[in-house]
């Protein structure tokens, strides 16, 4: 049974960092393309960033492109998401998400994702 669970959510000012894990079980995270979504007040689940089973892809929303930066610890079945220079904007609820062997871009529309339970960030200004 594949389980996510998410930490390292917090509130923070605009311009501070954050680094949010996501430890991964019932799986090999070298087998599984995973992602990282956000949903924002009154606002729809949006993907963030991909990081492709093989670790040969990684693809960031435009949005955080040069902020922030996905990666992985196999030993650790562990995925990161490193959030730099946050905006408010950057407010919302991320959820680790993971995925059998599919690329990144069909990660978004594939309706067999495993979810984690989502962890809080707060940005103010």
């Amino acid at each position: 049974q594949v389980q996510l669970v998410e930490s390292g959510g917090a509130s923070v000012q605009s311009g501070g960092s954050l680094k949010l894990s996501c430890i991964a079980s019932g799986l090999r995270l070298d087998d599984y393309t995973m992602g990282w979504f956000r949903q924002g007040p009154g606002k729809e689940r949006e993907e963030v960033s991909c990081l492709k089973w093989n670790g040969e892809e990684r693809s960031y929303a435009d949005a955080v492109k040069g902020r922030f930066n996905i990666s992985k610890d196999i030993g650790k079945s562990t995925l990161y998401l490193d959030l730099n220079d946050l905006t408010p904007e950057d407010t919302g609820v991320y959820y680790c998400a993971a995925a059998y062997l599919i690329n990144c871009n069909v990660l978004d529309a594939y309706p067999h994702k495993n979810w984690g339970q989502g962890t809080q960030v707060t940005v103010s200004s």
